[in-house]
């Protein structure tokens, strides 16, 4: 059996991908979403209540759906990382990169010897079927989709050299976190960090790496797929339901909705 990871040959050939963040931490809602037509879901390891058995529901719950899954490690530890491509996940997005010795360890982590350090346990994983793909070992280290998360000054500053090392396949950049790094928290709309962003879309688009994001504001989303970004993230999904279930409440107990937070939706 080929090598075959849809999400990682559409950001290749530079085709949009429209996703949505899975926050809930619910397999059921992950399925729902799966659904909706997106083409992409990022199962949220980070900042929502993810451990590795509902990482896999999750991606057991999408599977069947034309819906490409993203899992978002809570960190670049290499024993979590070979656990996550075991149980199935081909696309990985990994947080707080900061320089290019780090992206390089990532995809080390990512590839079977000789090529990395990634533990040969696929017979008895999701990944290979349970050994039914019998030729997993030959093409899974080109089946991963690895994507960096750049998301402070200094990760910035290191931008092109992260986007020069081989095996990264797109590098995402997080607006919140950035715009705490740059002295503007909880305010990733601001001038500066907006220029930031933009400055930083452009070098990663002009490497030949896909760009990516995540903003609840369709104006910057559009925006962001302008300047070529290929996956973006346009909504969260408990952002969403807080905001439908406040709406709603309001509407009929006659008290003005709670603010949204969806104008900060951008890890």
């Amino acid at each position: 059996m080929p090598a075959h990871n849809s999400f990682k040959t559409a950001l290749a050939a530079r085709r949009p991908q429209i996703g949505l963040w899975l926050s809930m931490a619910a397999p059921y809602l992950a399925e729902v979403s799966a659904t909706a037509g997106f083409d992409w879901l990022l199962i949220d390891g980070e900042h929502a209540p993810n451990d590795l058995r509902s990482t896999l529901a999750a991606l057991q719950a999408v599977a069947p759906h034309a819906a490409q899954p993203v899992v978002r490690a809570v960190q670049g530890e290499t024993a979590l990382i070979k656990q996550l491509l075991d149980i199935g996940a081909k696309n990985l997005l990994v947080p707080m990169v900061d320089t290019a010795n780090q992206a390089r360890a990532l995809v080390s982590a990512t590839r079977y010897p000789p090529l990395g350090i990634r533990g040969v346990g696929s017979a008895v994983g999701r990944a290979s079927q349970w050994s039914a793909r019998t030729d997993y070992l030959d093409i899974a280290d080109e089946e991963v989709c690895l994507l960096v998360q750049v998301e402070t000054v200094k990760a910035l500053s290191n931008l092109t050299q992260i986007c020069e090392v081989d095996g990264i396949d797109g590098v995402f950049i997080g607006p919140a976190d950035l715009a705490a790094s740059m002295g503007h928290r909880g305010r990733p709309g601001h001038p500066e960090v907006q220029a930031a962003i933009e400055a930083a879309m452009r070098t990663i688009v002009a490497s030949g790496k896909a760009a990516g994001t995540l903003t609840s504001d369709p104006k910057l989303a559009r925006r962001y797929l302008e300047l070529g970004c290929t996956f973006v993230a346009v909504g969260v999904d408990v952002l969403l339901f807080a905001g439908a279930a406040r709406k709603l409440a309001a509407d009929f107990n006659g008290a003005p909705p709670a603010a949204e937070p969806v104008s900060r939706a951008a890890y």
